[in-house]
């Protein structure tokens, strides 16, 4: 398989790519999903999600205060 950067990939082989998706690569092509889970259901208004792209994960915390995070009901990915 041929990725979006020009790099082949073994039969059976799986990654991460710089933008945390998580793909494959089999006889029938390159699938690919996001590794992470987005945060929907929070206080938008007193809190926000801010991405880490070193761990592929979004934490939601306080717009004021960073140090405190914020309770999500809900997330999807």
């Amino acid at each position: 398989c041929l990725d979006e950067e020009g790099k082949v990939h073994k039969f059976g082989s799986s990654w991460r790519t710089d933008n945390c998706d998580d793909c494959s690569c089999s006889s029938t092509g390159i699938g690919c999903c996001t590794s992470y889970k987005t945060p929907v259901d929070f206080d938008e208004e007193k809190c926000e999600s801010i991405f880490n792209k070193e761990t592929c994960s979004y934490k939601v915390v306080e717009k004021d205060d960073h140090s405190k995070e914020c309770p999500v009901h809900s997330w999807v990915g």
